[in-house]
């Protein structure tokens, strides 16, 4: 039977359509079972919800994801039919009793991922099971080929090509920015792929969409990394390993990042762009994702081995994230700090070492003698400025961008010291929370701006940080919710004062 297509504009975040009760009774299914969607260009698999008023009888209320699907059927009529739930589910199963999957079975649940065929339901419990069963390095292996297989991959003419990733952690880790064009600069191609933010207050891709279009085709990726050496562009827009970016979206409002589904999201893309040479950044400390050298090491050992196995030759770097890199958190805070950097006009070192330090590994690995050496030369030579100006140009951005171009969000408040003393501890973790409480990474305008950082001397009622917002009443919570979690430190150089055993009173003539 032919159901008339009912647009419906709600983005939901899976293959959703909706049918009328009487209909849904009469094809057997109820809410949260699929049915397919047939036309003669393609079938499309949707999960059901039911309502008595919103489709009349005969109409299919196609939501924004499944309407896109539909473009270009010309009768505005589809066949539905009910279907079974896909074996990839009892898979899912399988894991979430501590069972070890095979290649087979590890790529039919991504391929079911990739093809929208598994409901935000079973998405989430495959997430928890890799969350809490975790998968051995095989396992690891197998997934991440299978996201590359059931994605595009591209294939520059010219090589080697050169990629480097952050597991994340650190706030304010914008030394992509730095490192692309040093990289580009120095001759090197280095393709850079970036994700959204996942736990993080923002991703390298939200970041640089406040000044340069990201979604770009894989065409244009090409064609931009071998005229200009360097791009930075979404992954997600490009169709590589597109099961990573359906489960980042159940991962986000859980805040979870599983071990192995990480090593298989950063190889699979970097898989994808042909890349020959890998350096991976493992920010360690406190509030990171990483807070042990034993975990470091593991990881750095895993994306090594891995690496081997695609063919890839993977060095790691483990560095420091035991508080935020550089003075700002936030989308176009973030740009405008990089901006400042490119600039030689760094409102701290942090950001510019680090940058170099990264910059100059890669360069080593491309047969770079002295890396380091060549990449600050690089930067303090404006050459970096000038490749990320052509990289900007190539992405639709203003060449001519300066960095007091890039306005914050229009409120502001600030988070005051309670009392004098050094700043000794800041706590990632909690100040990821107001940069989101603030909107961040969706609110481009919002973050965070620090005043001081960890082993800076601070008076009582001297500005500690800065909170941007694009609302108000965001601003408020963001405000609210720093009062209340207090995400930073602040001691004298007494910390505490204990009097001895028996001592009442201080001495008098």
């Amino acid at each position: 039977m032919k159901y008339k297509i009912k647009e419906i504009n709600i983005d939901a975040g899976e293959f959703t359509v909706i049918l009328n009760v009487k209909d849904a009774k009469e094809m057997g299914v109820r809410s949260l079972d699929r049915v397919k969607l047939i036309t003669p260009k393609k079938t499309i698999t949707a999960v059901v919800e039911t309502s008595t008023s919103v489709v009349e009888e005969g109409e299919v209320g196609v939501l924004c994801k499944v309407l896109e699907e539909l473009k270009g059927v010309e009768s505005g009529a589809v066949d539905i039919v009910r279907t079974d739930k896909p074996h990839s589910v009892e898979l899912i199963k399988h894991k979430i009793d501590g069972k070890s999957l095979t290649s087979e079975e590890i790529r039919e649940i991504i391929t079911d991922i990739a093809n929208h065929n598994l409901t935000d339901i079973e998405l989430t419990a495959y997430v928890m099971a890799t969350q809490l069963r975790g998968m051995t390095l095989d396992e690891t292996t197998y997934l991440t080929k299978a996201m590359v297989e059931t994605g595009d991959t591209i294939k520059l003419d010219k090589s080697p090509i050169f990629d480097f990733h952050s597991i994340g952690g650190a706030p304010g880790n914008k030394i992509t920015f730095l490192v692309v064009p040093i990289v580009a600069a120095a001759g090197l191609l280095i393709p850079k792929t970036s994700s959204r933010a996942i736990s993080s207050a923002c991703g390298t891709a939200d970041i640089f969409e406040t000044i340069a279009r990201v979604s770009l085709t894989k065409e244009e990726i090409k064609n931009i990394t071998e005229k200009i050496g360097g791009v930075i562009a979404w992954g997600g827009n490009v169709n590589f390993a597109p099961a990573d970016d359906i489960i980042i979206r159940v991962e986000y409002p859980l805040s979870l990042d599983p071990y192995s589904q990480l090593i298989a999201s950063v190889m699979a893309k970097k898989k994808a762009v042909g890349a020959n040479f890998f350096l991976l950044d493992i920010p360690i400390g406190p509030g990171t994702k990483v807070t042990e050298t034993e975990l470091a090491n593991k990881y750095a050992n895993d994306f090594i081995e891995i690496g081997r196995r695609l063919d890839m030759h993977v060095e790691c770097a483990i560095t420091y994230g035991g508080q935020p890199i550089g003075k700002h958190i936030g989308p176009s805070l973030e740009a405008k700090e990089a901006m400042m950097c490119l600039e030689g006009k760094a409102p701290s070192t942090s950001v510019v070492e680090k940058s170099v330090a990264m910059a100059g590994i890669l360069l080593e690995m491309g047969g770079i003698h002295n890396g380091k050496t060549v990449a600050r030369e690089i930067l303090d030579s404006g050459k970096a400025l000038a490749k990320f100006r052509e990289i900007l140009e190539a992405q639709d951005g203003n060449p001519d961008l300066k960095s007091e171009d890039i306005i914050p969000g229009e409120f502001k408040a600030e988070i005051l010291a309670p009392s004098d003393g050094y700043v000794i501890f800041l706590d990632n973790k909690k100040l990821v929370r107001v940069a989101r409480a603030a909107g961040s990474p969706r609110d481009k305008g919002a973050g965070l701006v620090f005043k001081k950082k960890r082993g800076e001397k601070v008076d009582r009622g001297e500005p500690m940080f800065e909170i941007y917002a694009d609302n108000k009443h965001k601003l408020e919570e963001a405000v609210n919710l720093s009062n209340l979690i207090k995400p930073y430190q602040v001691e004298g150089m007494i910390i505490a004062h204990i009097p001895g055993s028996g001592r009442t009173s201080t001495y008098s003539k």
